[in-house]
């Protein structure tokens, strides 16, 4: 059938016409058209509204009723403007998606049936009242306890899809607890903001504001509809569970950065077009070095918009790859063998006063300032090594992560030559003086001046989960699928509290009589010292780095399940209580939608892989079994026995080797699903994920690999699914 079918398919796909909307006007005059930003607002808001409204954004302080009425006035009108007819509060539960409920402008003017009118007040802008009991809350909320609430988050500017307003908001339970993954990254945000300003006060008295900045990476695959249509394995879990390799795959490294095939091309140009109506600064897009792989990257922005960005491009791109023939696969493993898709979170600090905080600068005491950053996040990373790797592991993540150019599961930090010889020096200096790091130009060993802006010089290292590429820090770790905020959560969670540790200990050696620089470098120095083991610059796959790991104490665990207990840990409990991110309830409930999420995603490909082995494999194969033992009776009733005996030889080698995979699918099978049946009887979310992860997970390669034999030995025609060879290979 593959041979012949899907062939026809690629074939149809060919024929498709390349049409994309071809913007007729330069970008920056369409870019942001669709978002209710800056140049919208000062057209359909009052000056005096816009300036509170701004003033209001800038210092945190909640919204008054009546300005809430001006902003909806003027939003409703814009929205109306440009064909929108509804509105909804765009949240993010805790799926690793959106949500969204669509309410209608009209409301009755007098009696029912005597006329409707469009309204939209402050109060349905700024609150309403969603469903909380079918969104997954750890228990959080019952099944008959419904009340929640989403509520406008005035930073991230209301956007229009189709015929409908979209108004960021948080969601939080009726009795206050954060049900979704925008409110406690805003608070992460504010954490940071006020601990970072306090230490930049060292250094700079003027600085009022610290921002967070996040510039994501997002990988993906494409495959043709028709294709993917024909994998229920692709349809249901998003990865192929089947597949034996393709002969060719990326080994000769040839798709990494070559030219575009021309479908892709269109379907790139189309998703930038659209996604610059929504302000999204796409700047990058690329092939990926698995085939049928490729990169889409935008400029950089604060942390909160661009994680709002990320998940809506996301959606952009599913809506549009369906006009172009293909889907989208945001899955982190979707195949085996070949290079998995992350989304590298690019993060780093700035000052309202326009200073990089890891950026060196020209002078010692900027550089101070740099190298009392980058010692303390290193510091913050070392202490939690654990937590930022639990903020990032998902089940499908785990497979992908330690294979194909991800990064292994072990957090550490790349430093490059030239930083970490910098830290080594000041971790031996008798003094704060000359703290400045080699000019990229003389590249000398002593310490000399730099420029003002490092942008590379270091090395880049794939295999590092936590990069210094320059002016930032790379977390290579983060899922293709996964929602930015959880990794960015724990990250400025983490450098917040780390911030507020090291100025209590600089400040009480200042209060003993230590001058400032003297206080701040012994800290750090001491820092550099403790957080020494964090810092690796080798190949994260190699064994000796997973024992040198573990010699240094971090953290070296692989089982998810296990890997989530950091975010419950007596540590982290108080790192997200002081720092007023999350309250240990709320932590002990994400937990439980982790480990009941990653039940349910196991389970749904072990009954997807047992489904498809013993209604399609199995079929097929001893179908195929039957039509060669029909041909060796007939070759033994036309030859002599003796010839038939040489003839048959082969024939029946298959017979025997079709046999044998059977025997053992059927087998694996059962044995699986009995021990789905077992770990579906535990008790508790982490006892099932356990024993999901222990008992059923490990059939998933046996299964696989008795399949995968059985695909290179029945005739390709009779093949149920597509190989890998034509779902890897656009036409």
């Amino acid at each position: 059938m593959s041979g012949l079918r899907f062939q026809v398919v690629g074939e149809a796909f060919k024929k498709m016409p390349l049409h994309v909307e071809t913007p007729q006007e330069p970008t920056s005059v369409y870019f942001g058209k669709y978002v209710f930003g800056k140049r919208q607002m000062s057209k359909y808001l009052s000056k005096e509204t816009l300036k509170n409204f701004t003033e209001i954004v800038k210092s945190g302080k909640p919204l008054d009723r009546g300005l809430a009425d001006h902003i909806a006035a003027g939003m409703k009108q814009w929205a109306m403007e440009l064909g929108a007819t509804h509105y909804t509060h765009w949240f993010q539960p805790l799926t690793d998606g959106t949500a969204e409920k669509h309410d209608s402008f009209v409301e009755y003017v007098g009696a029912p049936g005597e006329g409707v009118i469009e309204e939209f007040s402050g109060k349905l802008l700024a609150q309403q009242e969603p469903d909380a009991s079918s969104f997954p809350s750890g228990g959080l909320r019952n099944t008959f306890e419904a009340r929640g609430y989403s509520a406008w988050d005035p930073s991230s500017p209301a956007f229009i899809v189709d015929d409908t307003l979209c108004i960021p908001t948080i969601f939080i339970s009726y009795t206050g607890e954060s049900l979704d993954y925008k409110a406690p990254l805003l608070k992460a945000l504010s954490a940071v903001d006020k601990a970072a300003v306090d230490v930049c006060k060292y250094f700079d008295k003027n600085v009022k504001k610290v921002y967070s900045y996040l510039g994501w990476e997002q990988e993906y695959f494409l495959v043709d509809e028709g294709l993917y249509a024909a994998r229920p394995d692709l349809l249901l879990t998003g990865r192929s569970l089947l597949g034996h390799e393709s002969a060719k795959n990326q080994q000769l490294e040839d798709h990494y950065f070559g030219a575009i095939p021309e479908r892709v091309q269109a379907y790139m140009k189309e998703v930038e077009f659209e996604a610059y109506k929504y302000g999204i600064p796409c700047k990058t897009r690329h092939n990926e070095v698995a085939p049928n792989q490729f990169e889409l990257a935008p400029i950089f922005g604060e942390t909160n918009l661009a994680n709002d960005q990320n998940l809506l491009i996301m959606s952009i791109m599913k809506r549009i790859a369906r006009k172009h023939g293909f889907r989208v696969l945001l899955h982190e493993k979707p195949f085996a063998g070949i290079n998995g898709s992350g989304k590298h979170n690019n993060w780093s600090l700035g000052t309202d006063t326009g200073v990089g905080l890891l950026t060196p600068g020209k002078t010692p005491e900027e550089n101070l300032q740099f190298v009392t950053f980058m010692v303390n996040i290193l510091m913050a990373v070392y202490k939690n090594n654990a937590l930022l790797k639990a903020s990032v592991m998902t089940a499908p993540n785990a497979h992908r992560l330690g294979a194909n150019e991800a990064p292994p599961a072990i957090i550490s930090a790349f430093m490059g030559t030239q930083l970490t010889e910098l830290l080594d020096k000041i971790e031996n200096a008798a003094s704060e003086d000359g703290i400045t790091l080699d000019s990229k130009k003389k590249m000398q060993l002593g310490i000399g001046s730099i420029p003002e802006v490092l942008v590379d010089n270091t090395d880049r290292n794939r295999t590092s989960p936590f990069a210094f590429t320059g002016n930032r820090f790379e977390f290579r770790a983060v899922g293709s699928s996964a929602n930015c905020a959880s990794a960015m959560i724990a990250i400025n969670t983490v450098v917040a509290a780390q911030l507020r540790e090291f100025k209590a200990e600089v400040d009480a050696k200042i209060k003993n009589g230590t001058s400032k620089e003297r206080a701040i470098f012994e800290v750090i120095r001491e820092y550099i010292k403790i957080s020494k083991p964090i810092r690796f610059d080798g190949n994260g796959y190699s064994d000796e780095w997973k024992q040198e790991a573990a010699k240094r104490g971090l953290d070296c665990e692989t089982s998810v399940p296990k890997i989530y207990d950091a975010y419950t840990s007596e540590q982290s409990v108080k790192l997200f209580t002081q720092t007023g991110v999350f309250s240990e309830k709320e932590l002990i409930a994400r937990n439980e939608v982790k480990w009941d999420i990653y039940t349910k995603k196991i389970q749904i490909e072990a009954r997807v892989l047992g489904d498809l082995i013993l209604s399609s494999i199995i079929p097929v194969a001893t179908k195929y079994q039957s039509m060669l033992l029909d041909n060796a009776d007939k070759t033994a009733k036309v030859f002599s026995i003796e010839r038939a005996e040489k003839i048959n030889a082969t024939t029946l080698n298959m017979i025997e080797q079709i046999s044998e995979h059977v025997s053992v699918l059927m087998q694996k099978v059962e044995a699986m699903t009995q021990a789905r049946k077992i770990a579906n009887r535990k008790e508790t979310e982490k006892a099932k994920a356990l024993a999901y992860h222990d008992t059923v997970l490990p059939f998933f390669d046996e299964i696989r690999y008795h399949a995968d034999k059985l695909e290179l030995l029945v005739d390709d025609d009779n093949w149920p699914l597509p190989k890998y060879r034509e779902l890897l290979f656009i036409r």
